[in-house]
């Protein structure tokens, strides 16, 4: 009894905490979300020289193609987040950064590196989250629900799903394999609110519980800003800033479009 009492009360604050951000929660989930493209588009106007010739040196390319490469990225993400954050051509500008993606995952071997590919494949998900909202309606708000009769396996409903389960890939790469009971602790709670936003139960607010973890992290671990610039460890926590916030973004998504029709808390509705 006290177990359904705390959760209940855990589930009126988020819905306070909805009621009070519906107006601008989207568009900080938006501009969360292109975050790391945004800051890659504009580390590839300052670091073009650099980004050409390892392009050049590792697929022996030529300096052309390799400037051909860095221009693609930088007009591609910069491009895309305009549109997305000014909600124009949307559906456009989330093609072009899966484009984005799937290029820099190959130009910069990330297929075999899977802490790195799991994170690609999150900005994925949140990415799909995108598009799901606007089948949604670009003018409409996104807290204005889906119609009821829309059928559960329409083409939004299969897209939450989707980004739902790329979404919680990031997790995954936060996971430490040691046996203190801090790290112990920490991944339980962690693999359970996965889990949680994956099958879509209690989603909005096991989806805010990680934003609120992911936000310490991000400001606990990640301060890039602490480290001088010229340091590679900067770089580094950089782009692990970036892409932890574009997953923040993905998750209020998810709290503002809710789970979708493929899941757990669609499903109660019907018991």
């Amino acid at each position: 009894m006290a177990h359904g009492d705390l959760m209940s009360q855990a589930e009126d604050v988020a819905d306070q905490f909805l009621r009070l951000t519906k107006h601008y929660l989207p568009h900080v989930a938006r501009l969360c979300l292109v975050s790391t493209f945004l800051e890659d588009g504009v580390r590839m106007w300052f670091q073009w020289a650099e980004q050409s010739e390892y392009i050049e040196s590792s697929w022996s390319c030529g300096r052309f193609l390799a400037n051909v490469f860095v221009l693609l990225n930088l007009l591609g993400q910069l491009g895309g987040c305009v549109l997305i954050l000014s909600r124009n051509f949307v559906q456009n500008a989330c093609f072009t950064l899966f484009g984005i993606i799937t290029l820099q995952t190959v130009a910069y071997s990330i297929l075999w590196d899977l802490k790195f590919l799991m994170r690609n494949l999150s900005l994925g998900g949140g990415l799909l989250l995108l598009l799901a909202e606007c089948r949604g309606g670009e003018g409409r708000s996104v807290f204005a629900g889906v119609p009821s009769l829309a059928h559960h396996s329409s083409p939004k409903h299969l897209l939450q799903l989707g980004g739902r389960l790329l979404l919680v890939l990031m997790f995954m790469t936060l996971l430490h394999f040691d046996l203190s009971l801090f790290s112990v602790l920490q991944n339980l709670v962690g693999t359970a609110l996965m889990v949680l936003v994956a099958v879509g139960f209690k989603t909005k607010l096991a989806a805010l519980t990680l934003v609120f973890w992911l936000l310490c992290i991000n400001f606990t671990f990640n301060t890039f800003w602490t480290v001088p610039s010229y340091k590679p460890m900067h770089d580094f926590l950089k782009y692990d800033f970036f892409q932890t916030t574009s997953v923040i973004g993905g998750l209020l998504l998810v709290v503002a479009l809710g789970p979708g029709g493929v899941s757990m808390d669609e499903k109660k509705k019907e018991w």
